[in-house]
């Protein structure tokens, strides 16, 4: 079932649109899974959850540990909500490969504050300074817009947006609920998140379909999110997410034994041939018309090439083909570099007309 990544700061109301979200897809009869912090890191709570964003290698284990409940969770049935900061957009990526490698839709859902907030020394963190004072309806403004209007300065441009304003730092709107700081992060903690902050952008495909919502008084976009998780397409893996092949687990070794002989074996031959003759490799059932000689560095290139290609593309049912297939490699007129046409090398050739050196 489709992946949900929340990203934002502890004090943007990140954990109550999680709720949030969950009671709406619950109502529908969809069953979700809230992957949160507390969930992987056992009773100690408080304590360790600070630990863990104060310590990196904590926090390593914190994450590891996240993606594995993210991934054992993944299934045919359950919608995975994963509730953390998701601040480094290396491991946002990982998780899109895992979504992917699953075969189902992900989404991220980014909560901001409507204000920045007064911090000890009196600046505002530079993370959520450059969030703009204005609340974001999912109807009227793209998001794409909005990103931009991020990163124009501290005058967003309003221009073809819906936008509300909100109120300046120190005068909160009338009604607006707003996140309360969060008792585990202290203030210095904060503004070091803030400071080391990575947030998404909708050009990335691992933070597509972005979704943002600025305070808690924003609707959340329903809509456009089930349209994200149940109507569009299943990703297809590619070959960051794909399993390898299963191979024999002496792949490596008959490779490398049967080229090594393949190799020194037409060195030898090399020194009494002369060009015209045909020469027969041992373990092959071609022969390769002799031409003028290869030298030992360009064979070992060659062997190279061939075998790091075959390494990418393991097969048992190619073992038996293996000393016949180098031997086309360096036979091939000209030498093959590797790559697409090497693809005519995983079936034995016609047995003529035999191939050239050269």
């Amino acid at each position: 079932m489709p992946l949900v990544v929340l990203c934002g700061l502890p004090d943007s109301g990140r954990s109550r649109r999680a709720d949030e979200l969950r009671t709406a897809l619950e109502a529908e009869g969809r069953p979700v899974t809230v992957v949160r912090d507390a969930d992987v890191l056992g009773p100690d709570g408080p304590a360790a959850l600070l630990e863990a964003y104060t310590d990196p290698s904590r926090e390593k284990a914190l994450r590891a540990a996240l993606k594995a409940s993210v991934e054992r969770g993944l299934g045919p049935r359950s919608v995975v909500l994963l509730d953390s900061l998701n601040y480094i957009k290396g491991f946002r990526y990982e998780l899109y490969c895992l979504a992917r490698a699953a075969r189902t839709p992900l989404c991220l859902l980014y909560t901001l504050r409507p204000q920045p907030r007064a911090l000890g020394s009196g600046d505002s963190s530079p993370a959520q300074a450059r969030s703009p004072t204005l609340s974001w309806r999912p109807g009227a403004a793209a998001l794409d817009s909005l990103e931009e209007s991020l990163d124009q300065g501290p005058e967003p441009q309003t221009k073809g947006l819906e936008l509300e304003q909100i109120g300046g730092p120190g005068t909160p709107e009338r009604g607006s609920q707003e996140a309360a700081p969060d008792p585990c992060f202290p203030p210095e903690l904060l503004d070091a998140l803030a400071q080391r902050f990575e947030a998404p952008d909708s050009r990335n495909r691992w933070d597509r379909p972005l979704f943002t919502v600025v305070g808690l008084e924003d609707p959340l976009p329903l809509a456009q999110i089930r349209a994200a998780l149940f109507e569009s397409p299943v990703p297809a893996p590619h070959q960051a997410t794909q399993s390898q092949p299963l191979s024999s687990t002496n792949f490596l070794h008959q490779l490398d034994q049967v080229t090594s002989q393949v190799l020194a074996a037409l060195i030898e031959a090399q020194k009494t041939a002369v060009p015209g003759d045909w020469l027969t490799m041992p373990g092959t059932t071609e022969r390769l018309l002799f031409t003028p000689p290869l030298s030992m560095a360009e064979l070992s290139r060659l062997r190279r090439q061939f075998i790091s290609y075959t390494k990418m593309h393991p097969s048992k049912d190619i073992l038996p083909q293996l000393a016949n297939m180098f031997l086309q490699y360096p036979g091939a007129d000209p030498p093959l570099k590797g790559g697409k046409e090497l693809e005519s090398l995983k079936l034995p050739p016609p047995p003529s007309p035999p191939h050239q050196m050269g």
